[in-house]
């Protein structure tokens, strides 16, 4: 078998390698940027599930003749399940080994997001610590961007979360 191994894994065993799931801290440099793929096209199952899971019962988001009434003129995307695709997206490079999330910050929607809009996000890292109350850990902040298919900027907010400063060490305890 080829020593050399293909960037993103590891070799487990002969002939055997294992997917790296989330960069390492050391990996997670102030001024890194992450262009997070692959995009994910918003379909009404999901805008139904999320808001069904919230409680959300705004008309805006769930009934397509009110919708088809307002500004709009149709359904218009709830902000949370935005929310969640598009950090959803950013979990397995930047905090796929995170052990909490810390904040999120300066959530700000910027455009609206309808049913089949395909989103894209991009993470921008901003600081990096050693956490001085667990230790083996660090503190990550990133600045993240969620935009459609046509460029529009549709969300962007910082998150802040923990994760371990030895990474190998961390999934060779748990296989990953």
């Amino acid at each position: 078998m080829n020593s050399r191994l293909p960037q993103g894994y590891r070799r487990i065993g002969k002939c055997r390698v294992r997917e790296n799931v989330g960069l390492s801290y050391s990996d997670l440099n102030p001024g890194l940027v992450i262009e997070h793929r692959p995009g994910r096209t918003v379909s009404e199952t999901d805008n139904l599930l999320g808001t069904a899971l919230a409680g959300n019962q705004a008309p805006i988001h769930t009934d397509a003749h009110y919708s088809s009434q307002t500004q709009w003129g149709r359904i218009l995307v709830c902000g949370g399940v935005t929310l969640n695709l598009v950090t959803g997206m950013t979990v397995r490079s930047i905090s796929g080994l995170t052990s909490a999330n810390l904040a999120l910050d300066d959530v700000r929607f910027t455009a609206p997001v309808f049913i089949g809009d395909t989103l894209y996000a991009q993470s921008e890292v901003i600081s990096r610590r050693p956490c001085e109350t667990r230790h083996g850990n660090g503190v990550i902040t990133c600045r993240t961007a969620g935009h459609n298919q046509n460029d529009t900027h549709v969300l962007t907010l910082t998150r802040t979360f923990l994760i371990p400063l030895d990474a190998d060490a961390v999934r060779n305890a748990t296989r990953y």
